[in-house]
C-alpha cells in the first residue's frame, strides 16, 4: 500500500495529467465498456461453466478497472471470474484460508517477498508451459526472477509504480529563475539557487521511512549500477561496502544541509508522507518532493493543477545510470486449475495488458504493450521510461528485503536512514548499523 499508484478517480485528473513534463494536454480516452473491453480476435471459450476467484487488495476505483481486465477474460474464454478484496494485509487475509485449505485460485501479492514465503509453504503452483512462454515474450529476465523462488516460476508481475520521479512547484523555480537538473550535480546546484531565493527547495518526507528507502535506492541504482544493486538487494555485498559509501555521501550533499530541507533535519524527521506533498503543493512552503507517480494524486487534491503548477523531472542520474526504479503487484497461483493458468497466461499477455493499460491509473511492465495504449501522456512518458530503460530497470530493494529489514516502522533500514538524515556526518558509522541488521534479517 505504501508504495502502490492509488487510482486516478476523477476525469479532471487524468486530463491535468497529461500537461506534466511540459506536454501538451489531451484528453483522457474513455474507458472501454466491460462488454467490448477485449478488442482481440475472437477465441474460442474453452472455459465455460469454470469459476475462478482471484483475491487482491485493490478497492473503489482500482477495483473497479481491474474487473474490467477480468471482463475482458471472461469474454474470451467464457470463465466466470470473481474478485475478493483481502484489504491492505494481504498476508492476514490470505494466511488462514491457505491453512483452511480455502485459498482463491489467484492472489495479487504486493511484495515480491511474499513469493518466496509462499513457495516455502508450498502454497504455490508452479506456472504452466503457455504461462512461462508469454513471461519469456513480454517480460525481461529480472522481472521473471521477481516472480520465482527456488528456482521455479510461480508469478506475473501485473501493475507497476514509477517512483524515479521529483516533483516541483514551477512557481518556486521560476522565482528563482531555477531550471529542472538532469543530473545529481545540477540538482544540489538548483537546489542552492532556490535557497537562495529564500524558499526551501526539498519537502523531505522523513517521518515515513520508506520514502527514505525510495531516495537511496534511486541514487544507489544511478551510481552503484544495477548489477550491484541486485546484489545488495540480496545482501550478496554487505552494507558496508564503499559502493553504499559513495551513495550516501550523494545523500549527504542534500540533507546535510539545512537550509535545504524546510524545517531543517527535524523538521523533515517530523514530516510524513502525505504532508510532505501539501507543503510543496497548497501550502507553497517548499518548492521540491522526491516520491512516485502517486504524488500527483495528492497535488491536485491540494489545489495544484497538474502540468501547471504541479510538474514533475526523472530522478537526476547521480552516476553512469538513468534510474528506474519500480513497485508493482505479482499474481500467483493458490490453484492448479485451468481456469487459474488460464487467467495468469491472459495476464502476461500483450492482449490483457492492453486492456488494462486503456484504463486511468495503471503502468504496465510487459515491454511489448505499446505506450500508444495509454489515455493520458503523463502515463505515456512513464511507460516509455520504462520501456527505454530495458535490463538496468530495478525493483524497490526494500520492499525485496525480509520486512524486518526493509520494512518495518522505526526499525533497522528505515530508522538508520532516519538516524543518517539526522547527523549525515556518520557514513560509516550508519553503514555498520545497516550491516549488522541485514546479517540478522538473512540469516
Amino acid at each position: 500500500m505504501r508504495k502502490t499508484i492509488p487510482a486516478v478517480t476523477t476525469a479532471g485528473l487524468a486530463l491535468a495529467l497529461a500537461a506534466c513534463g511540459g506536454g501538451a494536454a489531451t484528453p483522457a480516452s474513455p474507458a472501454p465498456a466491460a462488454s467490448g473491453a477485449s478488442s482481440a480476435p475472437a477465441a474460442a471459450k474453452t472455459l465455460e461453466g469454470v469459476t475462478v476467484e482471484v483475491a487482491a487488495k485493490w478497492t473503489g476505483a482500482e477495483q473497479e478497472n481491474f474487473q474490467k481486465v477480468l471482463q475482458a477474460f471472461e469474454a474470451k474464454t467464457g470463465a466466470k471470474v470473481t474478485y475478493a478484496s483481502t484489504g491492505e494485509d494481504t498476508g492476514a487475509y490470505l494466511g488462514p484460508r491457505i491453512q483452511g485449505g480455502t485459498p482463491p485460485d489467484i492472489a495479487i501479492l504486493p511484495q515480491p517477498g511474499l513469493v518466496g514465503q509462499y513457495a516455502d509453504q508450498k502454497a504455490l503452483k508452479p506456472l504452466t508451459a503457455e504461462v512461462q512462454a508469454q513471461i519469456d515474450e513480454n517480460y525481461t529476465p529480472y522481472w521473471k526472477e521477481l516472480g520465482s523462488a527456488g528456482g521455479q516460476s510461480y508469478g506475473v508481475l501485473v501493475k507497476a509504480a514509477h517512483k524515479s520521479l521529483v516533483w516541483y512547484r514551477d512557481q518556486a523555480f521560476q522565482d528563482a529563475g531555477a531550471q529542472p537538473p538532469a543530473t545529481w550535480d545540477d540538482l544540489i546546484k538548483t537546489a542552492q539557487t532556490i535557497a537562495d531565493s529564500g524558499t526551501p527547495p526539498f519537502s523531505l518526507c522523513g517521518a515515513s521511512g520508506w520514502t527514505l528507502t525510495d531516495l537511496f535506492e534511486n541514487v544507489y541504482l544511478s551510481t552503484a549500477g544495477p548489477e550491484n544493486y541486485t546484489k545488495l538487494s540480496k545482501h550478496e555485498i554487505p552494507w558496508t561496502d564503499p559502493s553504499v559509501t559513495t551513495a550516501l555521501e550523494k545523500i549527504a550533499q542534500l540533507v546535510g544541509k539545512k537550509e535545504f530541507l524546510l524545517g531543517g533535519s527535524a523538521g523533515a524527521l517530523q514530516t510524513d508522507f502525505p504532508t510532505c506533498v501539501t507543503q510543496v503543493y497548497g501550502q507553497d512552503k517548499s518548492a521540491m518532493v522526491i516520491e512516485a507517480d502517486f504524488v500527483g494524486v495528492t497535488a491536485e487534491q491540494s489545489g495544484a493543477k497538474l502540468g501547471e503548477e504541479a510538474k514533475y523531472f526523472p530522478f537526476p542520474k547521480a552516476g553512469e545510470t538513468a534510474p528506474v526504479v519500480l513497485g508493482g503487484d505479482i499474481a500467483v497461483a493458490l490453484k492448479d486449475s485451468k481456469g487459474a493458468m488460464a487467467l495468469l497466461e491472459f495476464l502476461a499477455s500483450k492482449e490483457g495488458g492492453e486492456v488494462w493499460a486503456k484504463l486511468p491509473g495503471y503502468l504496465s511492465p510487459n515491454r511489448n504493450v505499446s505506450p500508444d495504449n495509454y489515455p493520458d501522456e503523463l502515463t505515456k512518458k512513464l511507460a516509455e521510461t520504462i520501456i527505454a530503460a530495458g535490463e538496468t530497470v530495478r525493483y524497490d530493494m526494500s520492499d525485496l528485503a525480509p520486512s524486518a529489514f526493509g520494512g518495518t516502522d522505526g526499525k533497522a533500514e528505515w530508522k538508520h536512514l532516519q538516524d543518517f538524515v539526522r547527523d549525515p556526518s556518520d557514513v560509516k558509522g550508519i553503514q555498520a548499523k545497516l550491516e549488522a541488521d541485514a546479517k540478522k534479517a538473512w540469516k
